[in-house]
């Protein structure tokens, strides 16, 4: 477990619900609440697919975030002391102006592979001449219920930018990402290991940080 927090008090809230299709995010989210706040029940959005999307075109995570989260809170019915949840995260290299960003999903195409990304990431370095390899994981996620956004909260986690990818665990740009801490790449670390370190992980313990002292909702 993270040193930066032990177990919490049993939250007001009582059960979130994020705001994506995606098994594995949830999976990895419950996770990291399993260490700090197992009596917080967490599970996808019902139905997800077949209500109408948001359009994450925001100039920052935080605002795709809170955009996301407000979004599908005022389409859900939601019972006292549950909200909704949602995440934007992404790559800053620093040598590429902060590129990708939040456009690291979309970034060589909308139909891109994880593979085909990372490869115009590489390509787009190597074009720049530089030798700054610095690049920073960042991750918002927004909490909201019946149409009231009730915090934004980030977290990032520093690294550097492998020539070639390393690593069969993780995903998007996980097997180029170095992180010097381990001396690993994040598609080298075990599962436990990235939730301990991640963006995603540090800005997902300050949320439940926040909800055990936050008003039920």
């Amino acid at each position: 477990m993270p040193a930066e927090i032990g177990p919490l008090s049993a939250p007001r809230i009582s059960g979130l619900y994020l705001a994506s299709s995606s098994a594995g995010k949830l999976r990895e989210y419950r996770a990291i609440a399993a260490d700090v706040a197992p009596q917080l029940a967490l599970d996808l959005i019902p139905d997800f697919a077949a209500l109408p999307p948001f359009d994450e075109s925001a100039p920052t995570f935080a605002e795709n975030a809170a955009g996301k989260a407000l979004h599908y809170s005022r389409l859900l019915t939601l019972r006292p002391g549950t909200a909704v949840f949602a995440d934007d995260s992404g790559l800053a290299v620093t040598a590429l102006g902060g590129r990708p960003g939040v456009h690291s999903a979309r970034y060589a195409g909308p139909n891109a592979s994880d593979a085909q990304r990372t490869a115009k990431l590489l390509e787009e370095l190597r074009a720049s001449g530089s030798a700054d390899r610095g690049a920073r994981f960042i991750c918002a996620i927004a909490l909201a219920a019946r149409g009231r956004v009730s915090a934004v909260i980030s977290g990032s986690v520093e690294g550097e930018i492998l020539a070639a990818p390393r690593g069969d665990h993780g995903f998007g740009y996980d097997p180029v990402f170095w992180f010097a801490p381990l001396g690993k790449t994040f598609a080298e670390l075990s599962p436990e290991q990235k939730n301990a370190h991640s963006h995603r992980g540090r800005a997902f313990r300050k949320l439940l940080s926040f909800l055990a002292s936050a008003p039920v909702l």
